[in-house]
């Protein structure tokens, strides 16, 4: 009997880990399923997942999904939160606070995938707001574009110092913050300050401002446009069009993005037909 009650405690963790993971992606519509005792989360995108009432209702006493408008069900923060404890292989406390995904992030001529924390950047959370047409608020290459501005800052050592510069030497005599000239700098923080300067130098001082508060400080929407003056639910589409020009500096129309092989090209009249060995 104490068998039979273990497996049906991981059953119901399973599916309540599966119904988190399904919500993750934006809310579901609820049906009604021909299975007696279970009910259905219906989505376009992602499909249909059975769930047990009782588990629903569970996760709803826990404050962990919620029923929308319309008799949508949505995951709450502290379901988030749950479902990112439950996948954690080590320190499951700390991954609550994380939303890693892979991503791929172009560095000068090449592609490199990396792991990217969603929750620490401003772009993730506007990525997945819709217009009301339904269609993703910013595209990939926004985003993208975004990321890639965030990572040369951070390679390129911008941030500023907060305090006492403990790792240079005291006998070198430059324990204070410096001047952060390019003598001090790597190769690699150089090339990247740089690949920094040429991109908010192609949208011009009118956007750079946001780009870097938002993509490179991560401040927040509403703390831009407080410290700016600017009215209420502007600054998103001010950043928008601040990254719509930032991805064309790093993907210029006509040429093929980084790490996509170039096409084979040919000379030939209309009526060309190659011969096959």
């Amino acid at each position: 009997m104490a068998d039979v009650g273990k497996q049906e405690r991981e059953r119901v963790d399973r599916e309540r880990l599966r119904a988190i993971r399904f919500l993750r992606g934006g809310p579901v519509r609820l049906r009604d399923s021909t299975q007696s005792g279970r009910v259905l989360l219906e989505s376009d995108e992602r499909g249909t997942v059975s769930l047990s009432v009782s588990v629903l209702e569970g996760l709803k006493k826990e404050g962990l999904v919620t029923s929308g408008q319309g008799g949508c069900v949505e995951v709450t923060a502290a379901g988030l939160a749950f479902g990112r404890r439950a996948a954690a292989a080590s320190d499951p406390f700390r991954a609550q606070h994380w939303d890693l995904e892979r991503q791929v992030v172009a560095q000068g001529d090449e592609a490199q995938k990396i792991t990217v924390n969603l929750a620490e950047s401003p772009l993730a959370g506007l990525a997945r707001h819709r217009t009301r047409k339904g269609e993703m608020f910013l595209g990939p290459a926004e985003v993208g574009a975004g990321e890639r501005l965030r990572s040369d800052y951070t390679r390129g050592q911008i941030m500023p110092r907060l305090g006492a510069n403990w790792i240079t030497s005291v006998t070198a005599g430059k324990r204070s913050a410096g001047k952060g000239g390019a003598v001090e700098l790597t190769e690699a923080a150089l090339a990247a300050r740089q690949r920094v300067d040429r991109a908010l130098d192609a949208v011009g001082p009118e956007l750079a401002g946001i780009l870097v508060d938002i993509c490179c400080f991560l401040k927040g929407m509403e703390q831009v446009e407080r410290e700016r003056g600017w009215p209420a639910r502007s600054a998103k589409i001010v950043l928008k069009t601040a990254l719509g020009v930032l991805a064309r500096h790093y993907n210029p129309p006509g040429e093929r993005p980084a790490g996509r092989p170039a096409a084979i090209l040919h000379w030939g009249d209309e009526d060309y037909r190659p011969r096959m060995p």
